[in-house]
């Protein structure tokens, strides 16, 4: 595989009650009982800060490493953002390193905040996107 991206499409990014509930052995194996508190501060703070306005939202995109900086990843990109763009659709996605903002911006995305995790954890940047205008294709002549 070269590069895959994660998209939840509007009004889908927060999972149901009842999927979180069917989480929680998962969440508990991953975090540990101890981690469970802070892993739940987390989540509530990424859920405090996610928008309300309908969204489409990358919570994840990976490439292969042996590829990165070759294009693959922004060009899987483009193909959803070139959706969002035609629905006339924004997009959201949180980034947790810093070095990707500048990439992500490329992609027309811009931060709209810091969030400083709890604990000493890492700092994540919001990031949204507009849809940009696109140009429909010329009528066919009579």
């Amino acid at each position: 595989m070269l590069a895959a991206a994660l998209w939840s499409g509007p009004g889908r990014w927060k999972a149901s009650a009842v999927r979180e509930l069917a989480a929680l052995p998962a969440y508990a194996r991953v975090f540990g009982l101890r981690g469970m508190p802070r892993a739940g501060e987390v989540q509530n703070l990424m859920h405090a800060s996610h928008p309300d306005i309908p969204h489409w939202y990358l919570p994840s995109v990976g490439t292969d490493p042996g590829l990165q900086g070759t294009g693959v990843g922004s060009a899987l990109l483009r193909q959803q953002l070139g959706d969002c763009d035609r629905l006339g659709q924004p997009a959201y996605l949180e980034s947790s390193k810093a070095a990707n903002v500048p990439f992500y911006e490329r992609l027309g995305f811009r931060v709209i905040s810091e969030l400083r995790l709890p604990q000493d954890g890492p700092t994540l940047w919001p990031m949204w996107r507009e849809p940009s205008p696109t140009t429909p294709p010329p009528s066919p002549s009579p």
